[in-house]
């Protein structure tokens, strides 16, 4: 499971430049309204060999504005959520009272604290401004500067130095998550599977606080489906702060060889949705759409069709998924998920024999040739199956160059009708010829 890493401090003192710089990519931070961070709040950081999770936060402000008080709380949830804090100060400036507010919140919550003193751009700026912050009572004290990627090797050093005592437990069973935004059926779902109240079922969102394995048996395999923490609201929490419960389902997602998203069929699909599930997709994940409070849904063999229409202009960067329609409360069709997990786990493990790839790329490509570019074309040598989990092809090309997006397109969909893919994304790769 990912360790979590939360940034924190107050406005200004540039907390998201930091989060850009370590996640290596830049993210729209602030939208609308100063000081509110929204959109993407999260992403994956990887240092020697350590994967994390990586929480921004807005900046934290003692004054009396609504959004002041709702950023608190979202830098709380992330707090809760995370194995390590870095807080994030402003090396050239005096400590004020919302660094002490924030250092106070730190102390309560018990988790290790590094704090990151940035804008110090050279040694001579960190050996005159450093010493007052520890004043702030934490031992770690690093000087950092964001914009000059300067002291960030000596912090990640300082926040994974203890992630490697954490050992994995090897557990062969199937693992799927249900995933999906709050009060769609999740926890009921759970129960109608394993025929037991094993969690809690409320029509109040946001009963699930934390994700819940369970292991079962069906058809003499082990599974274990995990229940996951809806994307939840909470008093007059803002849509942003609604993403930090993501945290918990990230961490379900990242474990889960099966995902399934749960929509609501009283509701219809919303916007997302549709983002629940990219992030599943962009994990590598297998998935399922399911269409749980199907009792609910009248002239239903007309239903159906009008949902997979639906299903399929919404979803189209999923269309290989499989879709099945039940009800977690009558269990009416409940027989149809398990079967529909099962076929995606198979399909994201499934390995195909290299002369048989290459005998359907080789007569994809006689049947319909790469376009020419510059008077030169793409051509196919070799292709081999390089991984599992998702399936992932490796093709060997005189020019990866030459790749154009649309036959990537189609030598996707030549592999996926010779094979059965169903539920289960698939990588393609190229590499030249000449590449070791």
């Amino acid at each position: 499971m990912k360790q979590c890493v939360c940034l924190i401090g107050r406005p200004n003192v540039g907390k998201s430049t930091l989060f850009n710089l370590l996640i290596k990519e830049k993210k729209s931070i602030i939208l609308d309204t100063p000081g509110i961070t929204r959109d993407r709040i999260y992403g994956n950081l990887t240092y020697n060999n350590k994967n994390m999770l990586l929480i921004d936060t807005g900046g934290i402000d003692l004054g009396e504005n609504d959004f002041n008080k709702d950023i608190k709380l979202q830098a709380e949830l992330a707090i809760e959520e995370a194995n390590v804090i870095v807080f994030v100060v402003d090396g050239r400036e005096e400590l004020n009272p919302n660094d002490y507010a924030i250092r106070d919140m730190l102390i309560k919550s018990n988790k290790k604290v590094i704090i990151a003193a940035n804008k110090l751009d050279n040694q001579k700026m960190i050996d005159e401004n450093i010493y007052r912050f520890y004043e702030l009572g934490f031992d770690n004290v690093i000087g950092i500067s964001a914009i000059q990627n300067s002291g960030i090797s000596e912090l990640l050093d300082e926040v994974t130095k203890d992630f490697n005592e954490t050992k994995e437990i090897i557990d062969d069973s199937i693992k799927f998550s249900l995933i999906g935004r709050p009060n769609v059926g999740k926890s009921s779902l759970v129960n109608a599977l394993l025929n037991k109240e094993r969690t809690i079922v409320s029509d109040i969102a946001g009963t699930t606080r934390d994700s819940i394995d369970t292991k079962f048996k069906y058809e003499g395999k082990d599974f274990t489906v995990i229940d996951t923490a809806g994307m939840r609201k909470k008093g007059k929490i803002f849509e942003s702060v609604e993403k930090y419960s993501l945290i918990r389902s990230l961490k379900a997602i990242d474990r889960s060889d099966v995902c399934c998203l749960i929509i609501n069929a009283e509701e219809g699909i919303i916007e997302h949705d549709k983002h629940i599930l990219s992030y599943a997709i962009d994990a590598g994940k297998a998935i399922v759409l399911v269409v749980n409070k199907w009792d609910t849904i009248n002239n239903v063999d007309q239903a159906i069709k009008e949902w997979k229409e639906k299903i399929k202009y919404e979803f189209q960067f999923a269309s290989y998924a499989k879709v099945v329609f039940l009800s977690a409360l009558t269990k009416k069709r409940l027989n149809t998920l398990m079967p529909a997990i099962i076929q995606a786990y198979e399909n994201t493990t499934k390995e195909i024999k290299t002369n048989l790839i290459n005998d359907v790329i080789r007569d994809a490509n006689m049947l319909h040739q790469a376009p020419s570019y510059k008077g030169k074309r793409l051509k196919i040598y070799f292709v081999s199956q390089t991984n599992t989990k998702p399936p992932e092809f490796t093709f060997n090309v005189n020019n990866k160059g030459l790749v154009h997006f649309s036959y990537h397109r189609y030598l996707e969909n030549k592999i996926r009708e010779a094979f059965d893919f169903t539920g289960s994304p698939i990588i393609i790769k190229y590499k030249n010829k000449k590449e070791e």
